[in-house]
């Protein structure tokens, strides 16, 4: 090896360490950066010439080694939307573009590009989109709030509508009690409160009235006093003499559209409001039934209907399913947060924000259902920087030790050129 293929090879090594103080610095400098991956240096040297007889010289060069596979320590948040990957997987986010303006309407745009990152550090903005600390938005698969249906095909920064929940009218009623063998008085009352279309509360009166001559056999009447007319429909309930509901025979106003039930209509608002009356199976002793006493024992009552409620939060599951909760009590599905995993996702390009793009490398994204890839959500919580710093001080040291031998081999080479100009002289 020559003088200037020594000097070559030191420059070379002064290079390579340069580069592997950048990776150390910025591994450094985010080690308390929600999601970042470390970056570590792998050398490799290149050879001109290597025989048997005569060795030239080489050089070495620093390449980027990623370690987004490494995962960093998962830490509980005190932001409930919050959420950390425990395993394989990384979260679907899109960037901001311009935004728009139609009619008034301001409207949000996103870049094309699908991006990928584990910083979890997800808050609500003002506009209603999930976004992390670095500026991403969230992406997710949206849900039918009717049917519950999970639309798999399209995949998009996830909004939540904060206005209010409408109201919903009541249109079942599940009943639990006990009528007496011997009433002290007649008839048997009891209220039920119902809601409108509107979210107003509506009291349902049932009465019940033991059948003359007719043993275990009672009539009900059903009235409301908003309703229009207040008289709403009537029934004869038969019971076993083991105390068990043996029948129901819908009367003026009413159905029964399955054994055990009372469909009645009153008319609220103008218009009638179908309300299912669910008093148990025939021979179960869940609903209504008849034992010894003299009043009636009213165990449970519940129905499905709700006044209008305003927004008050979100919450998000295990399984990514994001919840929107109303001060009504109203809970709804809003959309569900996929995971996207990778062949090789240490070949991801990294880009700014702790966020990546897929490469050929890495190959193409496969998004499947939280638990679909392996990974698994923890709620408020987030996946801190992977970087460990007892390791990254003991690699800056080899680094600037390293540096530092290359230096002297620059400067004796230097003075070995020096000496052999000096022969002429």
């Amino acid at each position: 090896m020559s003088i200037f293929g020594a000097l070559d090879t030191s420059v070379s090594g002064l290079q390579a360490q340069s580069s592997a103080f950048t990776n150390i610095s910025d591994n450094i400098a985010n080690s308390q950066t929600i999601g970042y991956k470390g970056v570590n240096t792998h050398f490799t040297n290149y050879l001109v010439q290597s025989m048997a007889s005569n060795n030239g010289p080489d050089s070495v060069v620093a390449n980027p080694e990623y370690t987004n596979t490494v995962e960093g320590t998962i830490t509980q948040s005190s932001n409930p939307l919050s959420l950390a990957i425990n395993g394989n997987g990384y979260f679907n986010v899109s960037l901001p573009g311009p935004t728009t303006t139609t009619a008034g309407k301001t409207t949000q745009t996103f870049d094309a590009q699908q991006y990928y990152t584990r910083a979890g550090d997800f808050t609500l903005n003002s506009s209603g989109y999930l976004v992390n600390g670095a500026g991403a938005y969230l992406d997710g698969w949206s849900v039918n709030p009717t049917t519950g249906t999970v639309n798999t095909s399209s995949l998009a920064p996830i909004q939540v509508s904060q206005g209010a929940s409408p109201p919903v009218p009541t249109s079942n009623v599940t009943l639990s009690a006990t009528l007496p063998t011997t009433p002290s008085s007649t008839p048997v009352t009891t209220q039920v409160d119902v809601y409108d279309s509107l979210g107003n509360m509506q009291p349902l009166n049932l009465s019940w009235s033991p059948v003359t001559g007719s043993a275990n056999t009672w009539t009900l009447n059903v009235s409301s006093p908003n309703a229009t007319p207040s008289t709403v429909g009537s029934a004869t309930m038969a019971f076993n003499t083991n105390g068990t509901l043996s029948s129901i025979t819908a009367g003026t106003g009413a159905t029964s559209p399955a054994a055990g039930q009372l469909q009645i209509s009153p008319s609220y608002n103008g218009s009638a409001q179908p309300i299912t009356l669910d008093f148990g199976a025939p021979g179960s002793t869940a609903g209504l039934t008849q034992y010894a006493g003299t009043s009636l024992n009213l165990q449970g009552v519940s129905q499905n209907g709700s006044p209008s409620g305003a927004f008050s939060n979100l919450s998000i599951d295990t399984q990514g399913n994001i919840t929107a909760n109303y001060t009504n009590g109203f809970s709804k599905q809003i959309a569900q947060i996929p995971l996207a995993s990778f062949a090789s996702p240490d070949a991801l390009q990294n880009k700014s924000g702790q966020i990546e793009t897929a490469t050929q490398a890495s190959g193409a994204a496969t998004i499947n259902a939280v638990g679909g890839s392996g990974g698994a959500l923890v709620t408020g919580s987030v996946e801190n920087s992977n970087v460990d710093i007892a390791t990254q001080f003991t690699d800056l040291i080899n680094a600037q030790q390293a540096y530092t031998a290359n230096t002297k081999v620059v400067t004796a080479a230097q003075q070995i050129l020096t000496t052999t100009v000096n022969m002429v002289q």
